[in-house]
């Protein structure tokens, strides 16, 4: 029903930035959440950021301690697409990112119904 797409992975340096991008495509709900989450080799998938996603949005975020003041989230909603900016990049921030869309705003992975193919970000020291 819908497919999640991600880009913008890449190669960086420490303090660099990057800024990956989620299309949305498909029978999307006209109320829902898409969020963030970042899985490093050998650890859990574990949660970065979601936005609440409406056409009347009004930037409601929640964010993950261990990016606050560095990453940023936001979104078109026309084009069902959602950024997600990363600042100030550490090599613990190395991972592959996924996309992933659920009805409410959550932080748990088993509450999001599709996710997208990951792209991989890797932050050298």
């Amino acid at each position: 029903q819908v497919q999640l797409v991600e880009s913008g992975g890449g190669l960086v340096q420490a303090g660099g930035s990057l800024r990956l991008s989620c299309a949305a495509s498909g029978r999307t709900l006209s109320k829902y959440a898409m969020g963030w989450f970042r899985q490093a080799p050998g650890k859990e998938r574990e949660f970065v950021i979601a936005i609440r996603w409406t056409a009347a949005y009004t930037g409601y975020t929640d964010y993950a301690d261990s990016v606050k003041g560095r990453f940023t989230i936001s979104g078109d909603y026309a084009k069902n697409t959602v950024y997600l900016q990363m600042n100030s990049l550490k090599p613990e921030d190395t991972a592959v990112y996924y996309c992933a869309l659920t009805q409410r705003m959550t932080r748990e992975v088993v509450q999001y119904d599709y996710w997208g193919q990951g792209t991989q970000v890797t932050v050298s020291s």
